[in-house]
């Protein structure tokens, strides 16, 4: 207060002054901070999802694709690509391209793929993160073919794994139309070093799925002349990569002139499932060269030696014997808790040799083993298959079967090869199961197999 008592009055500011306050400039500093803070922050969580989507498959192809797209995502690019080096490491072996429209793949229809020529073979001679605000511009640049879609910026990072770069990643064009900035290189360069060890995870794991299937192939018998009977197998690993399985088959002629198929699977999906194959098939094909036992008889007689030989397998199997009577063919089988066989006749119509089962193999060995006797017509076809053919974990095995015998109907009389090829490629089960396929056929009157010509 004044001497007289009144209140002083505040020194009034002229409003031009406030204006000329760095108060506004300070909070649009600060709003692009927090902006990018955020920008950062749905970056790192998405890096995070992505690393883990990333790493979670192990099937290559979708694995290649997966990081393309999430590159995609996480720096709103519009288009995107993998490039795949060659063993040479001088070109692209592979190309993968996403973002690209209908339209846009229509005019790029008959154009071959990137061989590495331009920015992308500057990356490939220079595998340090590339950043180009304007292609066109960039004194490398190739340009693009006829019917590419104009692309303006690009943000390209080599993808390594085990010392060696495996190949690039290729952005171009953000959606909000800006160039490629600091933070997307890093977000792009986070996710190329994930990427890299999940490429390598899958393709590590590609090869032990091959060599699983070449093993398992190897340990398969090669047919020998069935004559006049006529025969054809298949065999197809479960969907799982690395997965080893237990189904095999085997067909074989004795010295009085009648024919043994023999399809069996181990229970497991490992090594162990796999040699014990093996030996199983090798003791089988034994027993039955080792005199006139019935079907039955035989599998009696190797579930002893299973068990005196120390073998713990659990095993179906389904053994058939085909032997000449005066009026066409005697079947005489039995079964140890395999799929029933499904007999194709001439005429077309198939139905299963529905009879008591039996147990496994290795399960009790002095439970007697059935045999059964069918009349076969010359020309009748016999198919004999594991339960990954027809097994669905969603659906009734009766509903598997039924799929397996139409397909069989309407090929009736087609070559064998045609026949086999069908049920294993048009199969009911899910495929989560190897599968083997044993297909028989009978000779015809005067000693046609029953095929058209």
């Amino acid at each position: 207060m004044d001497e007289d008592g009144e209140a002083e009055s505040s020194p009034q500011v002229p409003y031009e002054s406030l204006l000329n306050l760095p108060l506004s400039s300070d909070l649009d500093r600060i709003a692009e901070q927090m902006h990018a803070l955020a920008r950062a922050q749905r970056s790192l969580q998405g890096l995070l999802e992505a690393v883990l989507g990333i790493s979670s498959d192990l099937d290559l192809p979708t694995v290649l694709r997966r990081v393309v797209r999430t590159s995609m995502d996480l720096v709103g690019a519009r288009y995107g690509a993998l490039g795949v080096l060659d063993d040479s490491g001088e070109f692209l072996s592979e190309f993968i391209p996403l973002g690209l429209d209908s339209q846009e793949l229509n005019d790029l229809s008959g154009v071959e793929l990137p061989r590495g020529r331009g920015l992308l073979g500057h990356l490939i001679r220079h595998p340090e993160p590339l950043r180009v605000p304007d292609i066109g511009r960039h004194p490398e640049s190739a340009g693009f073919p006829p019917g590419h879609p104009p692309m303006r910026t690009l943000l390209g990072v080599a993808i390594s794994g085990r010392d060696r770069i495996y190949g690039n990643l290729y952005l171009s064009d953000r959606r909000d139309g800006k160039p490629f900035d600091a933070q997307d290189e890093g977000v792009i360069r986070a996710l190329a070093g994930t990427a890299g060890v999940a490429i390598e995870n899958a393709r590590l794991f590609l090869q032990v799925q091959r060599s699983s299937e070449r093993f398992q192939r190897l340990l398969l018998p090669r047919l020998l002349d069935l004559g006049p009977f006529r025969s054809c197998t298949v065999y197809r690993p479960a969907s799982a990569p690395g997965h080893l399985g237990g189904d095999w088959y085997d067909a074989f002629k004795l010295d009085d002139g009648s024919c043994v198929a023999v399809i069996g699977d181990v229970i497991g999906h490992d090594l162990e499932a796999a040699a014990a194959m093996s030996q199983i098939r090798s003791m089988l094909r034994a027993l039955s060269f080792d005199g006139p036992a019935s079907p039955g008889a035989t599998l009696g007689r190797l579930d002893r030696i299973m068990l005196a030989t120390g073998g713990h397998a659990v095993t179906t199997a389904c053994v058939c014997r085909f032997e000449p009577v005066h009026d066409g063919w005697l079947m005489r089988w039995s079964n140890a808790g395999h799929p029933p066989p499904l007999v194709l006749l001439p005429d077309g119509d198939a139905c299963y040799l529905e009879a008591e089962p039996g147990i496994p193999l290795g399960v009790d060995a002095d439970l007697g083993r059935p045999d059964h006797t069918y009349p076969l017509a010359p020309g009748s076809t016999v198919i004999m298959y594991t339960d990954g053919v027809v097994e669905r974990h969603d659906q009734p095995l009766q509903r598997g079967l039924d799929s397996l015998a139409a397909t069989a109907r309407q090929l009736v009389g087609e070559p064998l090869e045609q026949l086999c090829g069908a049920l294993a490629d048009h199969y009911p089960g899910d495929g989560h199961d190897d599968m083997a396929v044993l297909v028989l056929r009978v000779p015809g009157a005067g000693g046609a197999d029953g095929s058209r010509s």
